[in-house]
C-alpha cells in the first residue's frame, strides 16, 4: 500500500522533440543554439530532467563551449591545423570509393576527421525548467564541411 501511494506521487515521466532547421555559409562556422533550445525547452513544459540537442549529420558537430569571438577563431584554426582541408585523404578519392556517394559529392573527408574530435550531441541537465549551464557555455552547432542545410533535434526527457 505504501509503495503504490509513494508510485502516485510521482509526477509523470515525458519526452518532447522539436527539430531545427539551419542553412550553414561556410566552414568551420560555429552556430550559437542556446537561446532557441532553451525556447525549446520552455514549449515543453518539463521542469526537470535532460534535454538532448543532437545534429543529424557527420560533418556537423554540436558542443558546448564559450562564445568569445576570439576563442572561435582559435577553435577554427586548430579544427583545421588537425585535419587540413588539403590533405590527401582516401575518402575524397571518387575513383576507387563506390559507397555512400552522392550525385553532388564534394571531397569533405576533413570534415568527418574533425567530428571525430567533436560529437553529434550534448546532454544538459533541466534543473527548475533551465539548462544548467555554467556562466558562460553556450550550445553550439558547428559546421565543419561546406554551406548546407542542417538538422539539430532537441529531446527534452524529465518531469
Amino acid at each position: 500500500m505504501i509503495e503504490h501511494q509513494l508510485f502516485q506521487s510521482v509526477p509523470a515521466f515525458r519526452t518532447y522533440s522539436e527539430t531545427l532547421h539551419r542553412s550553414t555559409s561556410n566552414a568551420p562556422q560555429f552556430i550559437d543554439l542556446t537561446d532557441e533550445v532553451s525556447d525549446i525547452l520552455d514549449r515543453s513544459g518539463i521542469t526537470n530532467g535532460i534535454v538532448v540537442i543532437f545534429s543529424q549529420h557527420t560533418t556537423a558537430a554540436i558542443k558546448i563551449n564559450e562564445s568569445e569571438p576570439e576563442l572561435l577563431k582559435d577553435m577554427a584554426l586548430f579544427l583545421s591545423e588537425i585535419a587540413p582541408i588539403e590533405r590527401e585523404y582516401h575518402h575524397n578519392n571518387f575513383n576507387i570509393r563506390t559507397v555512400n556517394m552522392e550525385p553532388d559529392e564534394c571531397p569533405n573527408a576533413h570534415a568527418h576527421c574533425q567530428h571525430l574530435l567533436l560529437s553529434a550531441s550534448e546532454n544538459v541537465p533541466v534543473v527548475a525548467g533551465r539548462m544548467v549551464l555554467g556562466r558562460w557555455q553556450r550550445v553550439f552547432l558547428i559546421e565543419l564541411d561546406r554551406p548546407k542545410s542542417r538538422q539539430v533535434t532537441i529531446q527534452v526527457i524529465g518531469i
